[in-house]
């Protein structure tokens, strides 16, 4: 509109400027139309037809360093992106992952027990550790030992005093931090069967 009021000699360029409410600088300025950019845009092109998983930085590398090209990386951009050569984004394909084996509900007590260690900390900011062992039949907590640490010994001592109170059990449900060697190996004479998870 400004350049239109000061083409018919109405107006001058300051004054359609103020009027308008644009700069001088914005009215003077015109565009440079390269003639590169049909240029870039078959390089562009050849360049993602012959290596379909290159994107674009890769095409931008190939023509700034092995080319030789001096063109801006914004300008060899706004072309790749013009063209519509962006690769597709695949998805991350999912794990399949296993079903676990459903619980067996025990039918009476003793036959299966479920231990575990859990983890807190004190308002200072020592950490503590929970051992835990369960009956999974009536859900009765059989011990819980609470220390700073908790050692092999302390664990298969803590087992002990169960056992002799209650009976062993002729499973023990337990997840990878214990595992079958630690019942196997130290407790030859309660031969319990650890089902590790």
């Amino acid at each position: 509109m400004a350049s239109q009021q000061v083409h018919s000699g109405r107006m001058s360029i300051r004054l359609a400027c103020d009027t308008f409410v644009i700069s001088q600088t914005c009215y003077r300025y015109h565009p440079k139309l390269s003639t590169d950019n049909a240029l870039i845009a078959d390089w562009l092109v050849r360049l993602t037809q012959n290596q379909r998983n290159w994107g674009f930085g890769l095409c931008f590398l190939y023509l700034r360093n092995v080319k030789g090209f001096t063109w801006n990386h914004k300008r060899v951009y706004r072309i790749y992106r013009e063209l519509e050569l962006n690769l597709r984004i695949k998805p991350h394909k999912r794990l399949i992952r296993e079903k676990p084996v459903p619980l067996v509900v025990p039918e009476g007590i003793n036959q299966t027990w479920s231990i575990d260690f859990m983890h807190d900390q004190l308002h200072d900011g020592r950490s503590i550790r929970l051992f835990n062992v369960i009956d999974d039949f009536n859900r009765e907590a059989l011990a819980i030992d609470i220390d700073f640490s908790m050692p092999a010994a302390r664990v298969v001592r803590s087992l002990d005093q169960v056992i002799e109170w209650r009976g062993k059990p002729l499973k023990i449900r337990c997840d990878n931090v214990l595992n079958a060697r630690t019942f196997s190996s130290d407790r030859q004479s309660h031969a319990v069967t650890a089902i590790c998870s």
